[in-house]
């Protein structure tokens, strides 16, 4: 009988510490994260898409439209690229969706000077690059807007990257590459400099772009001086 009982005493101790386990594991497990259509966006919305970025004049205190170079006809850029014709081309005549909701975008209506990065939440070069847009959009405030297209994603996994990634500029979505096919360009990322008066100067398929290169192809294409 005493052998039972000392047995009994000491198994006690290790049911307890195996109950306290499980019951401190439970406790600790975060919350399930919701689903993105529960979460609020992180990107901003597209209402101001069709206004032209305004930059203060030095000493004045009053903003005033920002205007942009051209570029010269036939430029190499660095990674051996073509710079357009100084007359450029228009965008694709194309409505998109904004990523918040609200009424579509006229891309064509999109004021320049402009960047927009053709992106999706599956290509790691995108991934790689996006924070260096986010990072021009805040450096470049005034001088030229940031607009992302979304193109062939899902809601879930674009919005998970924004979140992840800080990225805050207005993203468009495009789940059936028609820009791509209007430009006749099948590999992403894309990026395109668009001019004050929204000509396409150029469109960048080298790969990720860092924050160095990106304010050379803005200055090259756009005319802008832009902080690296």
């Amino acid at each position: 009988m005493n052998r039972r009982r000392r047995l009994a005493l000491a198994v006690l101790p290790l049911l307890l510490a195996v109950t306290g386990c499980t019951s401190g594991t439970a406790d600790d497990e975060p919350a399930p994260r919701p689903a993105a259509a529960e979460r609020p966006s992180p990107f901003r919305d597209c209402a101001t898409l069709s206004t032209a970025p305004t930059a203060t004049s030095p000493g004045s205190g009053t903003a005033t439209p920002t205007t942009a170079t051209p570029a010269s006809p036939g430029t190499t850029a660095p990674d051996g690229t073509t710079a357009r014709a100084a007359g450029g081309s228009a965008l694709p005549e194309l409505t998109l969706s904004c990523f918040t909701g609200g009424a579509p975008v006229v891309l064509r209506e999109v004021a320049g000077p402009a960047v927009i990065n053709v992106w999706a939440s599956w290509c790691p070069p995108c991934r790689k690059e996006l924070p260096a847009f986010q990072r021009l959009s805040e450096r470049a405030a005034g001088q030229l807007q940031v607009v992302g297209v979304n193109s062939r994603d899902s809601r879930g996994g674009a919005q998970s990257i924004g979140e992840d990634f800080g990225v805050r500029f207005p993203i468009l979505v495009d789940q059936g590459e028609a820009l791509q096919r209007e430009l006749k360009r099948n590999a992403i990322p894309l990026t395109l400099f668009v001019d004050a008066d929204g000509q396409v100067r150029h469109i960048d398929a080298s790969g990720a772009l860092d924050d160095t290169r990106l304010a050379e192809l803005v200055r090259q294409h756009l005319g802008l001086a832009v902080p690296a």
